[in-house]
């Protein structure tokens, strides 16, 4: 085992890393490429067969086939990656339909404070309204001007790039608005409900 080679590279990776200043959160380091993590197989879904489906909490219920979804509005974000097994990829630009675009789409009952994200092979993850509706928000397909891979989440992510990336959901179906935050599919399993990097919330 070559120590001083490791050595030498991670010197060197730290040094790199001092430019992002406070961008990168505590307990993270950067990399290249874009590891795959994924608990269970991954969905194949065709791009004609993609549906996504608003309900819960609005006046009306609303579901958008790939076309009529982009029809919402466009717009691409500059933004970090951050996942909670403390690898960040810094710099990506996000091609997709904002948060903003669908909230403008849909009458919100008063009540609804959380949302719970559906994805297809049945993940799910929540979000408080307040961290699910931000600018920077949004449903992507695209990153760095590549569609999505099916093993990154296409044809659509979610992309929460102030939280955790678990919060960044793959293959996303719907979002359900509801009245009260309660726990989606890593939540149950421990992880933290919110999962802001910056504060290392990473389980509970």
């Amino acid at each position: 085992m070559d120590l001083f080679g490791i050595q030498s590279r991670r010197a060197k990776r730290e040094e790199e890393e001092k430019q992002y200043g406070t961008r990168l959160p505590p307990g993270q380091h950067t990399v290249q490429n874009w590891p795959v993590l994924t608990y269970g197989p991954t969905p194949s879904i065709s791009v004609d067969a993609w549906r996504f489906h608003i309900t819960g909490l609005v006046d009306q219920e609303q579901t958008f086939n790939l076309s009529s979804f982009k029809d919402l509005g466009e717009a691409t974000i500059h933004a970090d990656f951050h996942c909670v097994t403390r690898f960040s990829i810094m710099d990506n630009d996000w091609a997709g339909v904002p948060i903003t675009s669908i909230m403008s789409s849909i009458a919100l009952q008063a009540n609804a404070s959380a949302v719970m994200i559906h994805c297809y092979g049945g993940y799910t993850t929540n979000l408080l309204l307040e961290d699910f509706v931000r600018d920077e928000n949004l449903f992507a397909f695209a990153r760095n001007n590549t569609p999505l891979s099916e093993e990154h989440g296409g044809p659509v992510r979610l992309i929460v790039p102030h939280l955790y990336a678990w919060k960044s959901a793959k293959w996303v179906s719907g979002v359900e608005f509801i009245a009260s935050d309660r726990p989606g599919f890593w939540e149950v399993n421990g992880y933290h409900m919110r999962g802001d990097p910056f504060s290392e919330e990473r389980f509970r």
